[in-house]
């Protein structure tokens, strides 16, 4: 047992707001927002702004994101997507996999920075200068740097020596190590610009202007056409029932139905009854992650995804009945690829059904408005391309696109590559439950359901349902798992055919879980955060 049921940390609770996030002090300017009277949608602009300078290998201005937003007082749910569409002069005859993986060419357009903006002029009710005087302070005056996010920066030297000036700004003066205070003074001037100028003077003006220059030179594909001619776009939530409650998350052209579909064919079992993480639970979700994988790969990357079918209840019942609760199915795994294994899992048909219809982080307030935003540079460091003079890293998102013209997913220009990103949240009659999401790529849509289960069916409180040990599938039969999971447990799976493989008792790999619930009777909000990074929640 952990120290507090089933965690090693308390759920936070408040009654007037709540932040989680993957840092405390991007949690704390959340909250100091809060305290100044400011909503969760100023909390969230601070705190997303914050993460470009206490977490700068997972999200920043260089890179893209989607945002979802209730209230409360007037039952709207929205979605925002600022994704940023590949380059108009990206070409796949003329790039290498590599040059995807990072450097110049492996950017889309940046679009937080206008996402973040146009969240706060909609639904906002303070000046850009005050969310975003946080995270200028922090970049200003310089931040302690943590255990983790020096094990990231490690990590990412090889992506961090694609440019002279990510090298700089990053690896500079020894090397980080933990407890040393970096500082980013070309970054507060890029914010405190922003601040002053809005987006115009980001995509029209002269940040973009130097983004441009500076990628053009470098041999990338980014242009000034590009950066001025984006906008982010406001959509409608999908939604599925789930056992009396509604789970609402992110529509096509993005790839939350895997992790929707996976919860309709759960819901079919009783999960409790088999018990958490049990032998049982465990065979059947993979399987179930296995067919909401195969409609992803099918469906995701068309112009017109089939989604009353793939959410309908018909179809997940027609899906459930082609798992063998014995025996671990053939997966084609995360990406798409021209070699079909013997036996592999195919798509469902949800056309027959259609008449049926990657950081995380969560802030509250007490007015009922709920933010959840998951936002990237695709992978730590992203392209590892840094603009000099900005302190911006600019994303790897066309990594996530395919060179192969057989792919649904292939590079094109002016495309918008597939994004696993899912933010999601829970409501039962009608209000406000439970905030969740992940980091993680692919993994996301197999980690937010699990994270969802672990609440809505066995119960745990929400710093509970964020630690539990977790897995995730990959192509054939290969299942990660958590070693906190025991042993038996997992040598009964690898019996049913399944491929275990252990990967310690706290991996980064299965995500890094941000969430608030609410307490139906009392209002109550308490969050929680995922101590498999620097996750940290605060309320008040």
């Amino acid at each position: 047992m952990a120290p507090l049921g089933h965690a090693h940390r308390p759920a936070v609770m408040g009654t007037r707001g709540a932040v989680a996030s993957a840092h405390p002090l991007a949690s704390t300017a959340g909250l100091q927002i809060l305290l100044d009277g400011g909503n969760a949608v100023d909390a969230a602009v601070a705190v997303a702004a914050a993460l470009n300078v206490v977490e700068p290998f997972m999200s920043g201005i260089g890179g893209i994101g989607l945002l979802l937003i209730s209230r409360a007082r007037t039952g709207e749910r929205h979605v925002l997507d600022f994704i940023g569409h590949a380059p108009r002069a990206a070409d796949a005859a003329r790039c290498t996999e590599d040059e995807l993986a990072g450097g110049p060419k492996a950017c889309a357009t940046p679009g937080n920075l206008a996402g973040w903006l146009a969240a706060l002029d909609r639904f906002g009710s303070m000046p850009r200068a005050a969310v975003l005087a946080p995270a200028v302070a922090y970049a200003e005056r310089g931040v302690p740097l943590t255990f983790k996010g020096v094990e990231f920066v490690e990590q990412a030297r090889a992506t961090l020596g694609r440019s002279k000036e990510a090298q700089r700004l990053y690896l500079g003066n020894g090397g980080p190590r933990p407890g040393a205070v970096a500082s980013y003074k070309e970054l507060a001037a890029t914010l405190r610009q922003v601040a002053e100028g809005g987006a115009e003077a980001f995509y029209r003006g002269p940040i973009g202007r130097a983004i441009a220059a500076a990628v053009r030179e470098a041999g990338g594909w980014l242009a000034e056409e590009d950066l001025a001619a984006f906008a982010p776009v406001w959509r409608r939530p999908v939604s599925v029932g789930y056992r009396g409650a509604d789970v609402v998350s992110m529509p096509p052209p993005f790839s939350a139905f895997q992790m929707l579909e996976t919860l309709n064919i759960l819901e079919g079992w009783d999960l409790r009854g088999w018990g958490h993480n049990s032998v049982e639970y465990l065979h059947h979700l993979i399987e179930a992650v296995k067919l909401g994988s195969a409609d992803r790969l099918a469906y995701a990357y068309g112009d017109d995804a089939p989604i009353a079918g793939l959410l309908s209840k018909a179809y997940a019942a027609s899906q459930r009945a082609r798992i063998d609760p014995t025996r671990a199915a053939v997966s084609e795994g995360e990406r798409w690829s021209r070699e079909t294994l013997p036996g592999q899992i195919a798509e469902g048909h949800p056309a027959d059904f259609m008449n049926e219809h990657t950081t995380h982080f969560a802030c509250a307030d007490g007015e009922g408005t709920v933010v959840s935003v998951t936002q990237t540079l695709g992978v730590p460091f992203g392209s590892g391309f840094a603009v000099p003079g900005t302190g911006i890293v600019l994303n790897n998102i066309l990594k996530w696109m395919d060179l192969d013209p057989g792919s649904p997913n292939a590079l094109r220009p002016g495309r918008k590559a597939g994004t696993m990103m899912s933010p999601a949240q829970v409501f039962r009659d009608g209000a406000f439950h439970l905030s969740i999401g992940t980091p993680g790529s692919y993994g996301i849509l197999q980690t937010t359901p699990q994270m969802l289960l672990n609440v809505l069916d066995f119960g745990l409180n929400i710093q509970e349902a964020i630690e539990a040990p977790r897995v995730r599938v990959y192509r054939d039969r290969l299942v990660d798992a958590e070693s906190r999971i025991p042993g038996e447990t997992l040598a009964a799976l690898g019996a049913r055919g399944h491929r275990i493989n252990p990967i310690g008792d706290w991996s980064w790999i299965v995500g890094g879980g941000q969430g608030v619930l609410r307490d139906p009777e009392s209002g109550t909000l308490m969050a929680g955060a995922d101590p498999r990074r620097d996750g940290y929640a605060l309320a008040f």
